[in-house]
């Protein structure tokens, strides 16, 4: 059994010409949403989780709101690829529970094929959790959680 918990960053300051997209901070309002989202998850998280995570600053800083080690991995970068993010992961293979903290539309597009739907992409709000479990061959939706609603 293998759980995949996938982690939009959240609110970040829109970006502004000539600025590197990589560098948008969080906004007040996306640091509140991280942090709330962060002690839902410490809640619910297993020990022994890996944590992996985009190295813009917004995902990285999200991230860093759970209080846990975290590895940046430029596999995780926007455009990146669901092929690459599931190889990272060492999806459906790995024991116990990995976090993965990135972006639209890679997160949705991820989500979209472990789960057989028929879009090629799920939408995935600022903040928000997605959690996957691989079972017996099934991959099974155990959770999806909105700061919003903390």
């Amino acid at each position: 059994m293998m759980d995949l918990i996938l982690w939009r960053h959240a609110e970040a300051q829109e970006a502004e010409d000539g600025h590197d997209d990589l560098t948008r901070p969080l906004t007040a309002r996306g640091e509140k949403q991280a942090a709330r989202m962060a002690a839902w998850l410490d809640r619910q998280l297993p020990e022994g989780l890996r944590v992996l995570a985009s190295p813009a600053r917004r995902t990285e800083q999200t991230a860093s709101t759970l209080g846990r080690k975290f590895k940046l991995r430029a596999e995780l970068l926007p455009g990146g690829r669901p092929e690459d993010l599931l190889a990272l992961a060492q999806w459906p293979h790995a024991k116990g529970a990995v976090l993965i903290v990135g972006h639209q539309p890679v997160l949705g597009q991820t989500i979209a094929r472990l789960l057989g739907l028929r879009a090629t992409e799920c939408p995935v709000r600022k903040a928000c959790v997605w959690w996957l479990r691989q079972r017996q061959e099934q991959t099974v939706l155990m959770a999806v959680q909105s700061p919003e609603f903390l």
